[in-house]
């Protein structure tokens, strides 16, 4: 059955003859088939994708304007074969590229069906028999539970399985399902490592791994996948990432945090200019936080919190100019003054940096902004070595719901302000050298 959205071939075959000249006619006839040709071949690559010889071939073809010149325009005779031997090569390579899409595609849907199969087998624990009942060759693989097929290709495009309380492991034949953007597979038990085969699924644009029980090494390719956006590998057992050569472009959401990895802050991230969301919590991670994370200006959030991480807080953070959420908490080996830049950023609603060792005062100013009130609504500094008064004017800081400064080196009075703090519902100043009521 021909598609309907094949072009018409009517345009070129059903010029009326009348009035024209038997070589003109022709000439036109001949223009408008190999146009209709072209067309066609312009359909299937959409329909099917060709690779990337297919379309050099094609498109070298296409971009010869002797393709297109008429009989008449051509006086020489070997001139002449050589223009037809190129229009031949369009019907020859044409007529191959239906042939050799057709059959890839049937090959690679069954590539797909093979690889879950694959998956299935390794599954050793299924309470609810999603997979044992429904994953069956008796059915196509586009209608299984938590498969996806594209339209346009006929090919698995997503797979998520996240939430059915699966046990197995992780086969490497996942990595043939090429046509793949979306992999889900949290909130199981799976476990055991990630095969290094998923590196070569370059469409993949979603990776959810988290909420499992996967260990050893993250294959460093994955983190190479040019499409991909966002991927999470949140509380699992993971213990290093080796040899991570850059970051992929696109990427906006990087979770990593509640494992076991160890070593320096990955140096990657800093190449990930489209970061928007990056958690590295709860992890091993030591030394220092690279000044470079200051040049992310894309983070919204930065959660580094519950490491061994040491030194100051880099006065460069003070350019992630839209951060809404910043979370340094228990990285006791912290030091020096908090930069008073982060109290400039507007978006900013959530400071923790509790239970370090920071010290100075916080700036009077903190929440006096000359074009816009803040929108803090969490601030968390306890267990610090924080001196000084708490800041009279904190009472402008009229969004916050938590205060918590217990546990520091405050001295002086609780000032009047803090009464106008009217949304505030935890208040934590204890533990501090504070003497009075109010100023």
């Amino acid at each position: 059955m021909v598609p309907p959205e094949l072009p018409e071939p009517a345009l070129g075959i059903n010029f009326a003859r009348d009035g024209m000249q038997e070589k003109d006619w022709l000439s036109l006839v001949a223009v408008h088939s190999y146009s209709w040709l072209l067309a066609v071949a312009f359909y299937f690559g959409a329909r099917f994708g060709f690779g990337t010889n297919e379309r050099n071939t094609f498109y070298t073809y296409f971009q010869d304007p002797k393709v297109y010149a008429p009989p008449q325009q051509v006086e020489n005779s070997s001139l002449m074969e050589t223009y037809q031997t190129l229009r031949l090569s369009i019907v020859f390579f044409l007529l191959h590229s239906l042939t050799s899409s057709s059959s890839l595609s049937t090959k690679n849907i069954t590539t797909d069906e093979n690889a879950l199969l694959a998956l299935k087998a390794r599954i050793t624990h299924d309470p609810d028999t999603w997979l044992a009942k429904n994953w069956s060759t008796s059915t196509s693989v586009c209608n299984w539970i938590g498969v996806t097929c594209g339209v346009r290709h006929h090919r698995v495009t997503a797979l998520n399985i996240s939430n059915l309380d699966l046990t197995g492991t992780i086969p490497p034949q996942l990595g043939n399902i090429s046509f793949l953007a979306l992999l889900a597979i949290n909130d199981n038990n799976f476990y055991g490592s990630l095969p290094y085969e998923l590196a070569r699924l370059r469409r993949l644009k979603y990776i959810n791994f988290s909420y499992n029980q996967l260990s050893g090494n993250v294959p460093s390719p994955i983190f190479n996948i040019s499409s991909l956006q966002e991927l999470s590998l949140k509380h699992n057992r993971f213990s290093s990432m080796v040899n991570v050569s850059g970051g992929g472009p696109n990427l906006m959401s990087l979770d990593l945090s509640e494992n076991s990895l160890e070593g320096e802050l990955p140096s990657f991230i800093l190449e990930c200019k489209q970061l928007q969301f990056l958690n590295l919590s709860s992890n091993n991670f030591k030394g220092g936080i690279p000044k470079e994370i200051g040049n992310l200006t894309k983070l919204k959030t930065l959660s580094i919190g519950v490491n061994k991480l040491e030194g100051e807080i880099p006065q460069e953070l003070g350019n992630l100019v839209e951060l809404e959420r910043l979370s340094l908490l228990d990285n006791v080996l912290l030091t020096g003054q908090i930069p008073s830049l982060l109290f400039n950023i507007s978006s900013l609603w959530k400071i923790d940096l509790t239970n370090n060792s920071l010290t100075g005062d916080l700036p009077h100013n903190m929440c006096s902004h000359h074009h816009h009130p803040s929108m803090l609504q969490v601030l968390q500094l306890s267990l610090n070595q924080l001196t000084g008064t708490i800041p009279y004017n904190l009472g402008q800081c009229r969004e916050l719901t938590i205060v918590s400064l217990s546990y520091n080196q405050f001295r002086g009075r609780i000032p009047r302000d803090i009464g106008n703090l009217t949304m505030v519902k935890v208040l934590y100043i204890g533990g501090n050298n504070l003497i009075g009521r109010y100023l």
